[in-house]
């Protein structure tokens, strides 16, 4: 069994090094989070490119509280084109204790694996949100709204940009029109 966790996180790691990292200085969050104003679904705006994503358009991701305390992750996308084949992944979050609710602890792979999810700022009235983590190599721009229009998407990129990101790696998914 163990043999079989140090490869899958070996795995893990070659996969994540051939990534750039867009961020050497990540900031600690900026503000606190409510999760309950938190939960619900997101569009994502912008990117880094990463494996678990890729081709990936029409994203989105839902959280929910769930009866044990945790936070239900679910994240669409839709391969290759908005009408694309649709693809689920299912995954649980925790709250980092002291982070005033802006950490979190996510995990796609069951109890072995959880990764960060920083909410390094959003919105007063969480209408966008912009989530990285502390190794600099992701970064997601999220909305409430599928197509915010172009000032709202240029501010977001920005406001990343202040965050020390480099924004010429982010790439950004096509999403069906506001539904």
């Amino acid at each position: 069994m163990k043999s079989i966790i140090a490869i899958i996180g070996l795995s893990l790691l070659t996969a994540c090094a051939s990534y750039p990292v867009g961020n050497t200085n990540v900031p600690e969050p900026a503000k606190a989070v409510v999760i309950e104003r938190y939960l619900g679904k997101w569009y994502e705006l912008a990117r880094y490119e990463n494996r678990f994503e890729k081709g990936c358009e029409a994203v989105t991701a839902e959280y929910a509280k769930r009866d044990d305390g945790l936070i239900q992750v679910v994240n669409t996308c839709r391969q290759g084109s908005v009408n694309g084949e649709k693809e689920v992944a299912e995954g649980k979050a925790k709250i980092v204790e002291g982070s005033n609710g802006a950490k979190l602890k996510v995990s796609f792979f069951g109890p072995f694996f959880f990764g960060d999810y920083w909410v390094l700022d959003r919105a007063e009235d969480y209408s966008w949100s912009i989530v990285g983590e502390p190794s600099g190599k992701y970064l997601w721009i999220l909305s409430r709204d599928a197509v915010p229009g172009k000032a709202k998407r240029e501010e977001l990129v920005t406001k990343a940009k202040a965050l020390g990101y480099d924004t010429s790696l982010l790439i950004f998914p096509k999403q069906p029109p506001n539904d």
